[in-house]
């Protein structure tokens, strides 16, 4: 695992991860947004012509995460699986094998909008699935990006990056968490997933991630 950056938001402390997660320490939960296991599969169903591995890739992150960590639960902010054919065979049994190895974990899926359309994690997975919103401490855990009406919101489902501008015509889009207001993003974590630029003002901290550690805007 890499270096956390340690941030306070509504008076907790909160590890941002440079593997695109967060980690709660009062409350030893990982956080992930957007995971989309599957999308490369379900592309593939549709004969696009898309890489292989994503599902490995995000579950040996994701192992590295849970073997680094005190995590005592693991929320998933929507999107787990990518669309109808992420189902398959080979997504599963990935899918199944990883399960197993972290059994004793409790996880909890809050429902986006993806998983609407996939439908929920097989039974054998074992992941408590939600609606939007996950009340826990001072903050609402959701996946679309609304304010609640007492709560600081801790969302996904924008998939955020930032531009960085460089000399000349040179720039980098790259993923961040994006603090501030009522609501906050998290990057997706998904390794085939694309990106919505956010832009900074006064009222908002932005972190990108880049070379395997987190820096502030």
């Amino acid at each position: 695992m890499s270096t956390p950056y340690p941030i306070r938001l509504a008076g907790e402390e909160l590890w941002l991860l440079p593997e695109k997660a967060l980690y709660w320490p009062a409350q030893h939960a990982l956080l992930i947004a957007d995971v989309h296991f599957g999308k490369a599969a379900a592309y593939r169903s549709l004969g696009q012509p898309v890489p292989r591995g994503t599902t490995s890739n995000n579950i040996a992150v994701l192992d590295g995460l849970l073997a680094a960590l005190p995590c005592r639960q693991l929320i998933f902010l929507g999107d787990f699986l990518h669309g109808p054919g992420s189902h398959a065979p080979t997504t599963l049994n990935a899918l199944a094998d990883w399960r197993a190895r972290h059994r004793e974990l409790p996880m909890t899926l809050i429902r986006g909008n993806h998983d609407k359309r996939a439908g929920d994690p097989p039974a054998s997975l074992n992941i408590l699935v939600v609606p939007e919103p996950l009340l826990l401490g001072p903050f609402a855990l959701q996946h679309e990006p609304q304010p609640h009406p007492n709560r600081h919101v801790l969302a996904g489902h924008v998939h955020p990056v930032y531009r960085l501008n460089g000399r000349g015509r040179q720039s980098l889009r790259l993923a961040c968490f994006r603090f501030g207001g009522e609501v906050s993003l998290l990057p997706a974590f998904g390794a085939f997933t694309g990106g919505y630029q956010v832009e900074r003002d006064d009222n908002c901290r932005i972190f990108v991630i880049g070379d395997n550690e987190i820096w502030p805007v």
